[in-house]
């Protein structure tokens, strides 16, 4: 499901940072703006909750196993940004401009988090190639 879900949110993303970076420049399409981080925000909230699913079944736990304790840690800050972006926008409690800025903030962190994701993957991989290759050696070598 994180193969499906990772590459449609950084979709979805990628057009609500052209909208907010928009709005901030022009000043106009406050509300696309603001939709679009609405939706992004509920596409981050359909990948984590995934990923705890995800992480129970291989790790045991639904966040912090030791293998993605740092990267679930700035998770934390990420979802932090996001929800605080839907409350303040619910409540009213920043103009336009500031609860923008605020959503590059949570842009800012969850890139920021994509890129631990994906550095791990790519170990990850580079070390289970690592170990294919060790263990066809072992297999072909004299014992």
């Amino acid at each position: 499901m994180q193969g499906v879900l990772a590459p449609i949110q950084f979709v979805i993303f990628l057009a609500s940072l052209a909208l907010v970076l928009r709005f901030l420049a022009t000043g106009e399409g406050q509300q696309a703006a603001s939709v679009s981080v609405v939706v992004k925000t509920l596409a981050l909230y359909a990948i984590m909750i995934t990923g705890c699913l995800w992480e129970k079944d291989v790790f045991g736990v639904h966040l912090f196993a030791p293998a993605f304790f740092w990267e679930d840690v700035f998770s934390m800050l990420v979802l932090a940004l996001h929800t605080a972006y839907l409350v303040l926008l619910a409540l009213g409690g920043l103009e336009a401009h500031a609860l923008m800025l605020l959503a590059l903030a949570a842009y800012a962190a969850y890139l920021i988090n994509a890129v631990q994701f994906l550095l791990k993957l790519r170990a990850a991989r580079r070390d289970e190639a690592q170990a294919r290759q060790d263990q066809s050696a072992s297999e072909g070598a004299p014992a």
